[in-house]
Protein backbone atom coordinates (compact mmCIF):
# COMPACT_ATOMS: atom_id res chain seq x y z
CA UNK A 1 0.00 0.00 0.00
CA UNK A 2 1.47 3.61 -0.80
CA UNK A 3 1.08 5.57 2.31
CA UNK A 4 2.58 7.88 4.35
CA UNK A 5 4.73 5.60 7.24
CA UNK A 6 4.38 8.39 9.77
CA UNK A 7 0.53 8.41 9.39
CA UNK A 8 0.23 4.35 9.38
CA UNK A 9 2.34 4.37 12.95
CA UNK A 10 -0.79 7.46 14.14
CA UNK A 11 -3.32 5.17 12.72
CA UNK A 12 -1.82 1.95 14.19
CA UNK A 13 -1.33 3.65 17.81
CA UNK A 14 -4.80 5.48 17.53
CA UNK A 15 -6.33 2.01 16.85
CA UNK A 16 -4.33 0.41 19.98
CA UNK A 17 -4.21 2.92 22.24
CA UNK A 18 -0.72 2.12 23.23
CA UNK A 19 2.96 2.98 22.01
CA UNK A 20 4.32 -0.88 23.07
CA UNK A 21 1.56 -2.97 21.17
CA UNK A 22 1.98 -0.35 18.02
CA UNK A 23 5.69 -0.73 18.18
CA UNK A 24 5.39 -4.72 18.03
CA UNK A 25 2.41 -4.68 15.20
CA UNK A 26 4.76 -2.45 13.32
CA UNK A 27 7.79 -4.13 13.50
CA UNK A 28 9.67 -0.94 15.10
CA UNK A 29 10.67 -0.44 18.42
CA UNK A 30 8.81 1.61 20.58
CA UNK A 31 11.25 4.80 20.50
CA UNK A 32 10.42 4.88 16.78
CA UNK A 33 7.00 5.16 17.20
CA UNK A 34 7.57 7.77 19.82
CA UNK A 35 9.90 9.37 17.39
CA UNK A 36 7.15 9.35 14.68
CA UNK A 37 4.39 10.72 16.47
CA UNK A 38 6.70 13.51 17.41
CA UNK A 39 7.63 14.88 14.30
CA UNK A 40 3.92 13.90 13.33
CA UNK A 41 2.41 16.43 15.89
CA UNK A 42 5.89 18.94 15.33
CA UNK A 43 4.55 19.04 11.19
CA UNK A 44 0.98 19.68 12.53
CA UNK A 45 1.66 22.17 15.07
CA UNK A 46 -0.90 19.81 17.81
CA UNK A 47 -0.98 17.39 20.51
CA UNK A 48 -2.27 13.89 19.12
CA UNK A 49 -1.93 12.32 22.30
CA UNK A 50 -2.61 12.67 26.30
CA UNK A 51 -1.42 10.51 29.09
CA UNK A 52 -4.16 9.71 31.15
CA UNK A 53 -2.50 7.76 34.11
CA UNK A 54 -0.38 4.61 32.50
CA UNK A 55 -3.18 4.86 29.64
CA UNK A 56 -3.03 7.56 26.32
CA UNK A 57 -5.98 9.29 25.05
CA UNK A 58 -6.74 10.89 21.67
CA UNK A 59 -7.04 14.55 21.89
CA UNK A 60 -9.55 16.68 19.79
CA UNK A 61 -6.92 16.62 17.07
CA UNK A 62 -5.99 13.07 17.12
CA UNK A 63 -9.47 12.13 16.65
CA UNK A 64 -10.14 14.55 13.55
CA UNK A 65 -7.27 12.86 12.09
CA UNK A 66 -7.97 9.33 12.85
CA UNK A 67 -10.89 10.20 11.16
CA UNK A 68 -9.23 11.28 8.02
CA UNK A 69 -6.31 8.99 8.11
CA UNK A 70 -9.26 5.90 7.70
CA UNK A 71 -10.49 7.68 4.62
CA UNK A 72 -7.12 8.24 3.26
CA UNK A 73 -6.12 4.41 3.78
CA UNK A 74 -9.64 3.87 2.26
CA UNK A 75 -8.84 5.61 -1.08
CA UNK A 76 -5.32 3.93 -1.03
CA UNK A 77 -6.70 0.68 -0.78
CA UNK A 78 -9.49 1.77 -3.72
CA UNK A 79 -6.95 2.92 -5.97
CA UNK A 80 -4.95 -0.43 -5.53
CA UNK A 81 -8.09 -2.64 -5.93
CA UNK A 82 -8.82 -0.57 -9.41
CA UNK A 83 -5.06 -0.53 -10.57
CA UNK A 84 -4.94 -4.28 -9.69
CA UNK A 85 -8.00 -4.75 -12.00
CA UNK A 86 -6.16 -3.59 -15.06
CA UNK A 87 -3.94 -6.84 -14.23
CA UNK A 88 -6.76 -8.92 -17.44
CA UNK A 89 -6.36 -11.14 -14.07
CA UNK A 90 -8.52 -14.67 -16.05
CA UNK A 91 -11.65 -15.84 -14.14
CA UNK A 92 -11.19 -19.08 -12.29
CA UNK A 93 -10.68 -20.72 -9.32
CA UNK A 94 -8.90 -20.44 -5.93
CA UNK A 95 -8.89 -22.31 -2.95
CA UNK A 96 -8.53 -20.85 0.08
CA UNK A 97 -8.22 -21.93 3.40
CA UNK A 98 -7.95 -20.98 6.92
CA UNK A 99 -6.84 -21.17 10.81
CA UNK A 100 -10.17 -21.25 13.11
CA UNK A 101 -9.20 -17.58 14.48
CA UNK A 102 -8.73 -16.00 11.19
CA UNK A 103 -11.32 -17.65 9.48
CA UNK A 104 -13.95 -16.86 12.13
CA UNK A 105 -12.51 -12.91 12.71
CA UNK A 106 -11.09 -11.80 9.41
CA UNK A 107 -11.66 -13.57 6.58
CA UNK A 108 -15.40 -12.93 6.26
CA UNK A 109 -15.38 -9.44 5.32
CA UNK A 110 -12.22 -10.30 3.22
CA UNK A 111 -14.20 -12.63 1.19
CA UNK A 112 -17.41 -10.98 0.46
CA UNK A 113 -15.11 -7.46 -0.49
CA UNK A 114 -13.08 -9.82 -3.12
CA UNK A 115 -16.09 -11.36 -4.34
CA UNK A 116 -17.54 -7.89 -5.23
CA UNK A 117 -14.36 -6.35 -6.33
CA UNK A 118 -13.39 -9.39 -8.77
CA UNK A 119 -16.79 -10.99 -9.47
CA UNK A 120 -15.27 -13.60 -11.94
CA UNK A 121 -13.41 -15.31 -9.88
CA UNK A 122 -14.53 -18.29 -8.05
CA UNK A 123 -13.09 -19.16 -4.45
CA UNK A 124 -13.76 -22.34 -2.76
CA UNK A 125 -13.05 -22.12 1.47
CA UNK A 126 -12.25 -24.62 4.37
CA UNK A 127 -12.00 -24.11 8.05
CA UNK A 128 -10.08 -25.41 10.53
CA UNK A 129 -6.67 -26.03 12.56
CA UNK A 130 -3.45 -25.07 12.12
CA UNK A 131 -2.53 -28.74 11.43
CA UNK A 132 -5.40 -29.98 9.03
CA UNK A 133 -4.86 -26.77 6.94
CA UNK A 134 -0.95 -27.14 6.96
CA UNK A 135 -2.18 -30.59 5.63
CA UNK A 136 -4.23 -29.97 3.12
CA UNK A 137 -1.80 -27.33 1.94
CA UNK A 138 0.45 -30.35 1.61
CA UNK A 139 -1.62 -32.50 0.17
CA UNK A 140 -2.54 -29.67 -2.80
CA UNK A 141 -5.88 -29.25 -1.79
CA UNK A 142 -5.43 -25.37 -0.55
CA UNK A 143 -3.60 -23.07 -2.91
CA UNK A 144 -3.27 -20.55 -0.60
CA UNK A 145 -4.32 -20.43 2.81
CA UNK A 146 -3.51 -17.77 6.21
CA UNK A 147 -2.29 -19.55 9.51
CA UNK A 148 -1.55 -19.23 13.33
CA UNK A 149 1.02 -21.28 14.61
CA UNK A 150 4.48 -21.31 15.09
CA UNK A 151 5.22 -24.97 12.82
CA UNK A 152 7.37 -24.74 9.76
CA UNK A 153 7.29 -27.19 6.79
CA UNK A 154 10.21 -27.32 4.34
CA UNK A 155 7.86 -27.56 1.31
CA UNK A 156 5.81 -24.78 2.49
CA UNK A 157 6.68 -21.15 1.88
CA UNK A 158 5.23 -18.51 4.81
CA UNK A 159 4.07 -15.06 4.76
CA UNK A 160 3.45 -12.69 7.10
CA UNK A 161 -0.17 -11.34 7.21
CA UNK A 162 -1.23 -9.42 10.27
CA UNK A 163 -0.03 -8.93 13.92
CA UNK A 164 -2.26 -10.48 16.47
CA UNK A 165 -2.49 -10.21 20.44
CA UNK A 166 -3.83 -13.14 22.48
CA UNK A 167 -5.32 -12.25 25.50
CA UNK A 168 -6.77 -13.34 29.08
CA UNK A 169 -10.43 -12.41 29.11
CA UNK A 170 -13.26 -13.85 31.86
CA UNK A 171 -16.98 -12.74 32.19
CA UNK A 172 -17.46 -9.21 32.73
CA UNK A 173 -18.49 -8.47 36.46
CA UNK A 174 -17.98 -11.65 37.94
CA UNK A 175 -14.57 -12.38 40.58
CA UNK A 176 -12.20 -13.06 37.94
CA UNK A 177 -12.83 -9.64 36.07
CA UNK A 178 -11.97 -7.55 39.50
CA UNK A 179 -8.44 -8.84 39.26
CA UNK A 180 -7.06 -6.25 36.59
CA UNK A 181 -3.71 -8.27 36.93
CA UNK A 182 -2.23 -11.04 38.08
CA UNK A 183 1.06 -12.79 38.52
CA UNK A 184 1.47 -16.35 36.08
CA UNK A 185 1.54 -18.12 39.06
CA UNK A 186 -2.32 -16.83 40.18
CA UNK A 187 -3.14 -17.85 36.65
CA UNK A 188 -2.85 -21.93 38.22
CA UNK A 189 -5.66 -21.00 40.66
CA UNK A 190 -8.35 -20.11 37.80
CA UNK A 191 -10.04 -22.65 35.82
CA UNK A 192 -9.88 -22.38 32.01
CA UNK A 193 -11.13 -23.06 28.56
CA UNK A 194 -8.62 -23.98 26.38
CA UNK A 195 -8.60 -24.79 22.16
CA UNK A 196 -8.18 -28.60 21.37
CA UNK A 197 -5.02 -30.26 20.40
CA UNK A 198 -3.75 -29.01 17.02
CA UNK A 199 -4.73 -25.37 17.65
CA UNK A 200 -1.96 -22.79 16.33
CA UNK A 201 -3.39 -20.38 19.14
CA UNK A 202 -2.69 -23.28 21.81
CA UNK A 203 0.81 -23.88 20.57
CA UNK A 204 1.47 -20.03 21.02
CA UNK A 205 -0.43 -19.90 24.43
CA UNK A 206 1.91 -22.76 26.10
CA UNK A 207 5.05 -21.43 24.33
CA UNK A 208 4.51 -18.16 26.33
CA UNK A 209 3.57 -19.96 29.39
CA UNK A 210 6.43 -22.08 29.50
CA UNK A 211 8.71 -18.82 29.18
CA UNK A 212 7.02 -17.15 32.09
CA UNK A 213 8.07 -20.66 34.44
CA UNK A 214 4.46 -21.83 33.75
CA UNK A 215 4.13 -25.88 32.73
CA UNK A 216 0.57 -26.10 30.97
CA UNK A 217 0.28 -29.46 32.54
CA UNK A 218 -0.23 -27.97 35.61
CA UNK A 219 -2.98 -25.48 34.54
CA UNK A 220 -6.72 -25.97 35.73
CA UNK A 221 -8.44 -27.27 32.22
CA UNK A 222 -12.20 -27.07 32.80
CA UNK A 223 -13.26 -27.93 28.90
CA UNK A 224 -12.10 -27.91 25.67
CA UNK A 225 -13.52 -26.40 23.03
CA UNK A 226 -12.60 -26.74 19.08
CA UNK A 227 -13.82 -22.50 17.95
CA UNK A 228 -14.19 -19.24 19.68
CA UNK A 229 -17.35 -18.74 19.19
CA UNK A 230 -17.94 -21.98 21.58
CA UNK A 231 -15.53 -20.66 23.89
CA UNK A 232 -16.89 -16.97 23.87
CA UNK A 233 -20.78 -18.56 24.82
CA UNK A 234 -19.06 -21.15 27.14
CA UNK A 235 -17.24 -18.18 29.16
CA UNK A 236 -20.28 -16.11 29.13
CA UNK A 237 -22.15 -18.98 31.37
CA UNK A 238 -19.53 -19.86 33.64
CA UNK A 239 -16.55 -18.40 36.10
CA UNK A 240 -13.70 -19.52 34.23
CA UNK A 241 -11.53 -17.59 32.04
CA UNK A 242 -9.66 -18.26 28.75
CA UNK A 243 -7.04 -16.89 26.15
CA UNK A 244 -8.27 -15.70 22.46
CA UNK A 245 -7.21 -13.47 19.75
CA UNK A 246 -8.05 -9.89 20.48
CA UNK A 247 -9.44 -9.48 17.15
CA UNK A 248 -12.46 -12.03 18.52
CA UNK A 249 -13.24 -10.32 21.20
CA UNK A 250 -13.36 -7.12 20.15
CA UNK A 251 -17.51 -6.56 20.39
CA UNK A 252 -17.72 -8.15 23.52
CA UNK A 253 -15.53 -6.23 24.77
CA UNK A 254 -17.20 -2.51 24.25
CA UNK A 255 -20.59 -3.85 25.74
CA UNK A 256 -19.24 -4.94 28.64
CA UNK A 257 -19.82 -8.38 28.56
CA UNK A 258 -15.83 -10.06 28.51
CA UNK A 259 -13.26 -8.35 30.29
CA UNK A 260 -9.20 -8.52 29.92
CA UNK A 261 -7.09 -9.70 32.39
CA UNK A 262 -3.17 -8.57 32.74
CA UNK A 263 -0.82 -11.23 33.10
CA UNK A 264 2.43 -9.56 35.04
CA UNK A 265 5.41 -9.68 32.72
CA UNK A 266 3.35 -11.51 29.97
CA UNK A 267 1.91 -10.46 26.62
CA UNK A 268 1.02 -13.19 23.46
CA UNK A 269 1.96 -11.53 19.88
CA UNK A 270 1.75 -13.77 17.31
CA UNK A 271 1.66 -13.06 13.35
CA UNK A 272 -0.87 -14.97 11.22
CA UNK A 273 0.82 -15.67 7.78
CA UNK A 274 0.35 -17.27 4.35
CA UNK A 275 1.11 -20.39 3.39
CA UNK A 276 2.04 -21.93 -0.12
CA UNK A 277 3.79 -24.77 -1.32
CA UNK A 278 7.07 -23.91 -2.68
CA UNK A 279 6.59 -23.00 -6.42
CA UNK A 280 3.07 -23.37 -6.43
CA UNK A 281 1.92 -19.70 -7.54
CA UNK A 282 -0.50 -18.38 -9.99
CA UNK A 283 -1.49 -14.68 -10.93
CA UNK A 284 -5.17 -15.49 -8.38
CA UNK A 285 -3.50 -16.40 -5.57
CA UNK A 286 -0.69 -13.21 -6.04
CA UNK A 287 -4.02 -11.09 -6.34
CA UNK A 288 -5.66 -12.83 -3.36
CA UNK A 289 -2.69 -12.07 -1.38
CA UNK A 290 -2.32 -8.25 -2.12
CA UNK A 291 -5.90 -8.15 -1.54
CA UNK A 292 -5.46 -9.73 1.96
CA UNK A 293 -3.32 -7.33 2.63
CA UNK A 294 -4.50 -4.55 1.20
CA UNK A 295 -7.70 -4.69 3.09
CA UNK A 296 -7.07 -6.00 6.66
CA UNK A 297 -8.12 -3.96 9.75
CA UNK A 298 -9.74 -1.06 7.52
CA UNK A 299 -13.18 0.51 8.72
Amino acid sequence: MIFDFRLKVFYTVAQRLSFTKAAAELFITQPAVTKHIKELEHQLNVQLFRRNGNTIVLTSAGKILLQYAEKIFQTYTDLENELAGLNDVEAGTVHIGASTTVAQTILPKILALFKKTYPLVNFTFIQANTDVITQLVLAEKIDIAIVEGAAHHPQIAYAPFAKDEIVLVTRANNALSKKAEITPKQLLNIPLILREAGSGTLDIIFNALNKVGINPKDLQIEIRLESSIAIKQYLLYSETATFLSIQSVISELKYNELSIIEIKGMEIFRTFQFIQLHGKNSKLIELFKRFCLANYNLK
